[in-house]
């Protein structure tokens, strides 16, 4: 006759109040998010990726919606405060430093945050397609005004006009280098991709 096999009881999670729990609640919707996309974050979803009961979430979070739309927040913010953060300071005849310099600070946020880039960066999913919006018309609002003078110090023909293609090139170059590095083929890292894109956009807005 065999062993009985007696049903080990489920350990108990670790105490926790909520606002210590909420960053670990929200660091698992998010990591559900990414693999699978924001219909799947659920507060049941969570509580079992957790390993810990729903009534743990619930404490931390009144229902779903709460949840979602604390989760698209947070990392709303950390998307906009790293292109804050990323866009150059100086204005006037800007060299390519400045632009190098700026999208390696760039590619250092993203890949320091890689999941928080992965929900919000060019997701389809209406739930996050508006904060990404956001940020975006934040970077365009932040690199019109930095990029004015800077053509004008250069002595760029027909500037004003001009202006927002070179904008939206430098924005898109953005984009594209984020996309580029969170590809994950290992042929890019944060310093070489940013040296080598922010270079580029320089020649390309400096001959224009």
């Amino acid at each position: 006759m065999g062993i009985e096999q007696v049903a080990q009881p489920r350990q108990r999670a670790q105490h926790l109040g909520p606002e210590r729990r909420r960053p670990q609640v929200l660091d698992t919707a998010l990591a559900i998010a990414v693999e699978h996309g924001i219909a799947a974050v659920t507060i049941a979803a969570v509580a079992e990726r957790m390993q810990v009961t729903r009534p743990v979430v619930y404490a931390c979070f009144a229902d779903r919606v709460e949840l979602i739309q604390e989760l698209i927040r947070r990392e709303e913010d950390h998307l906009i405060s790293g292109l804050l953060e990323a866009t150059p300071q100086r204005t006037v005849d800007a060299g390519e430093t400045v632009f190098v310099e700026g999208f390696q600070a760039l590619l250092e946020i993203a890949a320091a945050r890689p999941d928080a880039w992965r929900l919000l960066y060019g997701n389809p999913d209406p739930a996050v397609a508006d904060s990404f919006g956001r940020g975006r018309a934040l970077a365009v609002e932040r690199c019109t005004t930095l990029l004015r003078p800077t053509l004008r110090a250069w002595g760029t023909d027909d500037a004003d006009r001009k202006l927002p293609a070179l904008v939206e090139l430098w924005v898109s170059a953005g984009e594209g280098a984020v996309r580029t590095l969170l590809a994950d083929n290992g042929a890019w890292d944060p310093r070489s991709l940013g040296a080598f894109v922010g270079s580029a956009v320089y020649r390309a807005l400096r001959e224009a």
